[in-house]
């Protein structure tokens, strides 16, 4: 007997809610088993087309519920108004840079240059973007 079988032999003595061992059934005749198999397993046939009907039904009404829940979920106006800045006048000389840092960088990919990215082009551009539409945003939020 190992170390934890002993650990586990005192838990299981010690919990009040040990594993419950149930009595086996009392054996019943095979003729009495037999002819109420029979009926149960007919009665279970005739059952089974109505209860596959019954599902699809329910699956059909689930699916027009999640579809009903997804058209009702509100959009988020920060996408469109961090775009719509990204495009303004405000944020031009942002946009202009990462731009040409993404030009820079997929010419310099195809000679195989220095390896080079646009990751503070392109923080400076979602700054910007973020300040612009921060004072647009607080006023559409309810």
């Amino acid at each position: 007997m190992g170390f934890w079988d002993t650990i586990t032999d005192l838990v299981e003595a010690a919990t009040p809610w040990g594993t419950a061992d149930a009595e086996a059934p009392a054996n019943e005749t095979p003729e009495e088993t037999t002819t109420e198999s029979t009926k149960e397993e007919a009665n279970t046939e005739a059952e089974e087309p109505a209860a596959e009907e019954e599902p699809a039904a329910e699956e059909e009404a689930e699916e027009e519920e999640e579809e009903e829940e997804e058209d009702e979920e509100p959009v988020d106006p920060k996408e469109q108004l961090e775009e719509d800045c990204r495009n303004s006048k405000q944020c031009s000389p942002a946009k202009h840079h990462f731009d040409e840092c993404v030009e820079r960088v997929t010419g310099a990919n195809s000679e195989d240059g220095a390896k080079e990215d646009c990751v503070e082009e392109f923080f400076h551009l979602a700054h910007c973007a973020t300040q612009c539409a921060a004072p647009k945003l607080w006023s559409v939020l309810k």
